[in-house]
Order: C-alpha cells, then sequence, then structure tokens
C-alpha cells in the first residue's frame, strides 16, 4: 500500500500538466476584430515618437471667444434696460432721489388712507390725547397743582378721626320658619320613592292624585302643602297615594346627594 502512495505522489503532477495542455490546444483562438481596421487610437498604446526640436500642436477643445473692439464698445456702453422699482439709477441726481422718495410715500399712503410719518429726529413727541381712563396721579406737575404737603396732613388727620373699630359680635340666631323645610324633611328620610311606609286609604286615590297634584307648579311646592296639612302621615288630600311620605313625585334625592359631596 505505501509503495502505491508514493507512485502516485510522484506521477501527480505530471498529470496535471498533461490536462493543462491538453485543455489549452482545445481552447479556439479568437480572432482580433479591430486588427487593420483604421488608426488604432486606443489609450493605452505607446505615444508617438516626437523628432528631436519637433513639438505638437493641437486645436482646443472649446475655442476662445474672439472679440473685436467695436463689441467690447459696446458692451462698455451697454446699460439694463429694465425699470429697477425703488432703486434711483447710479445718475440719478439728489433731485430725482427726491421726487422718487416723494413718490414712494404718496402711494404707501395711498394704500392706508393715511400718510405715513416719515422717521426725522426733529419731528415733535407724540401726545396722547382724549384718553380719560388713565389717572395723572403719578404726574408731578399734576398732583402738585391740587395737593400739597399741608393738604395731606389734613386729609389724614380727618380720616384718623373717622377710624372706628369695630368689635366681632356672635352671629345672630336664625329665627325659626314655622313653615315646613323641604331640604330638612329630605335629609331626616331615608327610603327611595315608591317605598311604602304610611297607610293610605280611600277611593279613587290615583285620580284624585293627578287632580290634585295638577295645582301646584313644581314638586317642592306640592310636598311644602303636603307637610303643612299633616303629611308624611296624613294625607287628605291624596298627594301620596303610594304611602312613601313623598307628594306628587316628589324626589328626596338630589338634596342628599348635595350634602355628601359637600362633606367629602
Amino acid at each position: 500500500m505505501a509503495t502505491n502512495a508514493q507512485y502516485l505522489r510522484q506521477n501527480l503532477k505530471y498529470l496535471i500538466a498533461a490536462a493543462a495542455l491538453t485543455l489549452a490546444a482545445c481552447a479556439p483562438q479568437v480572432p482580433d476584430s479591430a486588427a487593420g481596421v483604421g488608426d488604432d487610437t486606443s489609450p493605452f498604446n505607446a505615444p508617438p515618437e516626437i523628432e528631436p526640436g519637433r513639438t505638437l500642436n493641437g486645436d482646443p477643445l472649446v475655442p476662445p471667444v474672439r472679440l473685436s473692439d467695436e463689441s467690447g464698445a459696446q458692451n462698455a456702453n451697454w446699460q439694463d434696460p429694465r425699470p429697477s422699482a425703488g432703486t434711483p439709477s447710479a445718475g440719478a441726481g439728489s433731485d430725482d432721489i427726491a421726487r422718487e422718495a416723494a413718490a414712494a410715500l404718496a402711494a404707501a399712503g395711498q394704500n392706508s388712507g393715511q400718510r405715513p410719518v416719515e422717521a426725522n429726529p426733529s419731528n415733535p413727541a407724540p401726545v396722547l390725547a382724549g384718553n380719560a381712563g388713565i389717572s395723572d396721579e403719578n404726574d408731578f406737575a399734576a398732583v402738585s397743582s391740587r395737593q400739597s404737603i399741608e393738604s395731606d396732613a389734613e386729609r389724614l388727620q380727618r380720616q384718623r378721626a373717622q377710624y372706628q373699630v369695630v368689635n366681632p359680635t356672635a352671629v345672630p340666631d336664625r329665627p325659626q320658619d314655622l313653615s315646613p323645610n323641604v331640604v330638612r324633611f329630605a335629609l331626616s328620610t331615608s327610603n327611595p320613592r315608591g317605598q311604602r311606609i304610611y297607610s293610605r286609604t280611600g277611593l279613587n286615590l290615583q285620580a284624585r292624585s293627578q287632580r290634585n297634584c295638577a295645582e301646584f307648579a313644581s314638586p317642592d311646592l306640592a310636598q311644602i302643602a303636603f307637610l303643612e296639612m299633616g303629611g308624611p302621615t296624613r294625607d287628605r288630600k291624596a298627594l301620596d297615594p303610594d304611602g312613601d311620605g313623598y307628594a306628587c313625585g316628589w324626589n328626596p334625592a338630589p338634596y342628599r346627594a348635595a350634602v355628601r359631596a359637600q362633606s367629602q
């Protein structure tokens, strides 16, 4: 086995060289399609030989512009025919500038209806007139013309003479109101509407309740009248047919909710 391996290693390089030669012989030759056609101007070609003492001259890619003396003179005297808005020309004098400024001010005045104020250090300071809402107490000249140190002392003396100290007193008791109070009654109850608490007897209670409740402008007024007539235990006008203590659909829940919200 060792002898075969040594034999293969010795002959491997010969086998590789033979395969390369075989592939080179089988590859077709590509003809040069550009050979003999025109001048070979490839950038990879060697530069042409130049004889000693001879230089190469050629035309530039962009020929220079040739200006004659006449065109130069015309360009020197050329001016832009377009008018420049708001800018005086270089040859304009002081009179032209003044006229253009006056025309610009007049045009600005026509746009707003008022002539603009020209900025000038000699202009007088603006005067505020017709504003009666501003006091002149901070104007020393105005105050000094009306008051003096003596008048201030007299006014202070009068104010001290009128000064009175009021001692706090106890809050007076609220007078007892004999009429029913729906707020107090609502806070004294806890049953919801529709829950029977008091007994009611009679004929046609619902019809009487609808007829009698129509006489009141609001449920609060109906509840006050109901309490004045002996309610909630007594109900002579059938204002509380279900016996919950609340007349004509009056609801104590809003008063209870207001007290709870205030206590939180």
